[in-house]
């Protein structure tokens, strides 16, 4: 079994990272850890200004999804030895990235977290999750966070 599990180092990350762990795989599973670099987006101006601005953004990214999946993958590896873990790290629309490296990889299951944003922020910022579920090639399991409990004796 080929499983994806891209991730962004938010809290949601950590939700699927924990779902991953977790859980009983079947021997020999493949688990591809990708995050993906996404810099401000370039402006074109005379001066090239916002070049520098765009190639100083994308280092940042790639540094900081570098660290991310590595993260990731020690915790993984710590927590589920017998999986076999790979990292990548990608450029680009998350969206599009994930879809083509499930697509080249020819990965079994999308393993995602949802940062679970309303309607309002959907329409403007697009949804990941949303998107991936639906054109990936595989299956896609979108794993949320448990809300916090509150405690009924405390009440």
């Amino acid at each position: 079994m080929k499983i994806l599990l891209p991730i962004d180092g938010s809290i949601n990350s950590d939700v699927v990272i924990q779902e991953v762990i977790h859980r009983p795989w079947p021997t020999e599973t493949q688990l591809r850890i990708i995050s993906v670099a996404q810099p401000i987006p370039q402006v074109l101006d005379p001066l090239l200004v916002g070049r520098a601005l765009y190639i100083d953004s994308l280092a940042e990214e790639r540094k900081r999804a570098r660290q991310v999946v590595d993260e990731a993958a020690r915790k993984i590896s710590h927590g589920t030895p017998f999986l076999e873990v790979s990292t990548q790290v990608l450029e680009g629309s998350p969206k599009t990235a994930i879809l083509e490296e499930a697509k080249d990889w020819g990965a079994d299951l999308i393993m995602l977290g949802s940062h679970g944003y309303g309607a309002a922020v959907r329409f403007l910022l697009g949804s990941v999750a949303h998107a991936v579920a639906l054109h990936a090639p595989c299956s896609v399991e979108i794993v949320r966070g448990r809300p916090a409990r509150s405690n009924p004796q405390k009440e």
